[in-house]
């Protein structure tokens, strides 16, 4: 080779090594300026994401529980996620360890982010094929739960995510961090049910509280957050066991557990146990009732997810001793209700029923509306009492039937039933319940006054204001809980409380409402309220109800409707008041009997022992009523009366009625109630109850 071939080669050579040279600068000039613009847009993202001061955690919510006047839970409101919190305390060291080594090795040594852990992670799970261990820290998880709503798995999302785990650190120490996470942790979805924090997932996949969890369960727990459906272990059992197994071993490699502990633990099944806690409700008729009392006045979110404590009024001696009266007397084809309620305050004491929730889910006693008969006859004796009428000096003529007619162009109103021949008084009418007494008596007091009376005393059911309501011949029908209710207020002495089951809900925050201790509303004097009282004991000590005379001073009226296909029993202490419904629920079928017979002796069997204590009689009235006594504008003279026959003082069979002066067909001395009056409204159409027995 030519001197100038080797000089133009050497010449070439150089050239090419400062070509390399100079690119490796460029290259390392656009790396560091790269860099550096890197750095600045992480810095920039970073110093951009929300204050955690600025944000308000995304609750997700704590199942609300409810409870008996006992204080026994009844069982948990139904949601789409379960989920109890529980203190740090209460969760088994196993658990504790278990989630740290799987989830955030350095989890006591870093502030937030564990940049050694992301590049563990990711070898690990190239390794693997698989996701067998994450990168982010607990914190960021926590963060995640917490303050993102949608995460999105972009860079930017991730580098905020870590600016927030670091802030968040900044304010809560790591055993605050730790307990916040294992509430708030995501464990699986069954049966559309997704379980939020240990405790619920403790119940879920072992039937057991979080501290009586051991480390095999605990394993297996700390290993669903990281993919819950894949892990889920009722649905991929073998990769749940396999999972429990790599948690394990990380707990072995850090220190967690000894050679024998980690040996011991990973032999064996799941030892799974599918818990019910969350579904599971005692009383079931009874929940509903509740939880659409509370969703009526707290809102569907805070009753579903507010983790509520709610304390019921259903006391269970009661309820159980309810559910037995009804087992004790079964009737053929036909079902029973009965709802008792605490006059002083409205709170529904029992609620029960014959039927299965299992096959039905209409609760009969809250729901069902059924024609009352005549147990709605009290609305028209209060109403005449309210307007000064004397139940003892008040005669009608008390025939088997009769026709009457409302008003001038209305149609003829027939009304038959039991007769006691003569003209009755009001007392004895109501004793033996009859009918044509009281279609006399309306139309003296006015239907829309007893409307008026019904209504403010509890009765809920549209009512239409026609003559045949006053026989239970309502255009809808009326529910044993108004029944029980609108009795209550008799013997509250006319003070109403709307019925309530629920004594007290106590919220997260410490707030507490009690909701039975409403202030109830006067609607009429206590001295009518015990007028009435006092007519409606003669039920039980010479009427329809001496069967049912229980040891303690009692009220009450029977009803039984056209065909006998409902029977009512509905009376009251002055503590307890109780309604009691026999009947077919899908049809008006014929029943075996009258109200004594059917619907009065589970009313005894209960009241024989709910209004035992105390044994008080109906206090006198610091109102007493005045009253006045006559005929009504379809009645005559008392020449005939049907009397008490264990009152030997009664003299109401030969009252000297007066003389007739002016020729109005009335006493003189008496007053005729409604006389005068305008016509009223015609009887309704109904169901032609006006017929009914009086029974």
């Amino acid at each position: 080779m030519s001197a100038r071939a080797r000089h133009r080669r050497t010449n070439g050579g150089a050239s090419v090594g400062k070509k390399i040279g100079l690119g490796l600068c460029v290259l390392l000039v656009i790396l560091v300026a790269a860099a550096a613009v890197g750095a600045g847009w992480v810095y920039n993202v970073m110093a951009g994401a929300p204050s955690i001061d600025d944000l308000k955690p995304l609750d997700a919510g704590e199942n609300t529980a409810v409870y008996d006047a006992t204080g026994e839970r009844l069982g948990f409101i139904d949601a789409d996620i379960v989920r109890e919190r529980v203190e740090l305390k209460e969760i088994p060291r196993s658990l504790k360890e278990a989630t740290i080594a799987i989830e955030d090795e350095n989890f006591y040594e870093h502030d937030g982010i564990d940049v050694s852990a992301i590049v563990r992670a990711a070898v690990e799970n190239v390794e693997a094929g698989d996701i067998e261990q994450g990168a982010s820290t607990i914190t960021q998880q926590l963060v995640r739960n917490l303050y993102i709503a949608k995460p999105e798995d972009t860079l930017e999302r991730k580098l905020e995510e870590a600016q927030m785990a670091m802030d968040y650190e900044d304010r809560y120490s790591k055993k605050q961090i730790l307990e916040q996470y294992l509430n708030t942790a995501t464990y699986g979805t069954n049966a559309g049910d997704t379980a939020v924090g240990v405790e619920a997932a403790s119940q879920v996949y072992f039937n057991k509280h979080v501290s009586d969890l051991n480390v095999r369960e605990s394993a297996l727990l700390a290993g669903l957050p990281q993919a819950p459906s894949q892990y889920n272990p009722f649905i991929n059992p073998d990769r749940s066991a396999q999972r429990r197994n790599l948690v394990l071993n990380a707990m072995r490699e850090q220190g967690y557990l000894d050679e024998r502990e980690y040996q011991k633990s990973v032999v064996g099944g799941l030892s799974l146990e599918r818990g019910t806690r969350y579904d599971d409700r005692k009383e079931p008729y009874l929940f509903d009732y509740v939880q659409q009392e509370l969703i009526d006045e707290y809102g569907t979110d805070t009753v579903r997810l507010g983790g509520l404590e709610v304390y019921t009024t259903i006391d269970p001696k009661l309820q159980n001793l309810a559910r037995q009266a009804i087992a004790n007397h079964p009737v053929t084809s036909a079902a029973a209700a009965l709802v008792s309620t605490d006059t002083q305050t409205g709170e529904i004491l029992a609620m029960a029923s014959s039927t299965n929730y299992d096959e039905d889910q209409f609760n009969l006693a809250a729901q069902g509306e059924r024609q009352p008969g005549s147990a709605f006859k009290p609305f028209a004796l209060t109403a005449a009492v309210e307007q000064g009428i004397d139940p003892d000096s008040t005669y009608y003529p008390a025939p088997a039937s009769i026709t009457l007619t409302p008003c001038d162009g209305c149609p003829p109103w027939p009304v038959s039933g039991v007769g006691g021949g003569g003209a009755t008084s009001l007392r004895d009418a109501t004793a033996n319940s009859m009918n044509t007494v009281y279609a006399q008596l309306v139309l003296d007091i006015g239907a829309d006054s007893m409307v008026e009376t019904a209504k403010k005393m509890g009765i809920t059911t549209e009512l239409g204001g026609y003559p045949a309501e006053v026989l239970g011949g309502l255009t809808t029908g009326v529910s044993v809980l108004q029944m029980s209710n609108a009795y209550a207020t008799l013997a509250n002495g006319g003070v109403h409380h709307k019925p309530t089951a629920i004594s007290r809900v106590e919220f997260p925050d410490g707030e507490v409402d009690e909701p039975s201790k409403a202030e109830g509303k006067r609607v009429f004097s206590d001295g009518v309220a015990y007028e009435v009282a006092d007519v409606m004991t003669g039920t039980f000590d010479y009427g329809t109800l001496t069967c049912c005379d229980i040891p303690c001073p009692a009220a009450g009226k029977t009803g039984t409707t056209e065909l006998q296909s409902d029977a009512w029993t509905v009376g009251y202490t002055p503590r307890v008041s109780t309604a009691v419904w026999v009947g077919n629920p899908d049809a008006r079928v014929p029943l075996p009997g009258y109200s004594f017979d059917l619907a009065g002796p589970i009313w005894d069997d209960y009241m024989s022992v709910a209004a035992a204590k105390p044994c008080d009689d109906f206090p006198e009235p610091k109102d007493p009523v005045s009253l006045s006594g006559g005929a009504g504008s379809y009645s005559v003279s008392p020449d005939e009366t049907t009397t008490d026959p264990t009152d030997p003082t009664d003299d109401t069979d030969s009252p000297e009625a007066g003389v007739d002066a002016d020729g109005d067909g009335y006493p003189d001395d008496q007053f005729a109630p409604g006389a005068g009056q305008e016509p009223l409204s015609p009887p309704g159409q109904g169901n032609g109850d006006g017929g009914a027995s009086p029974q």
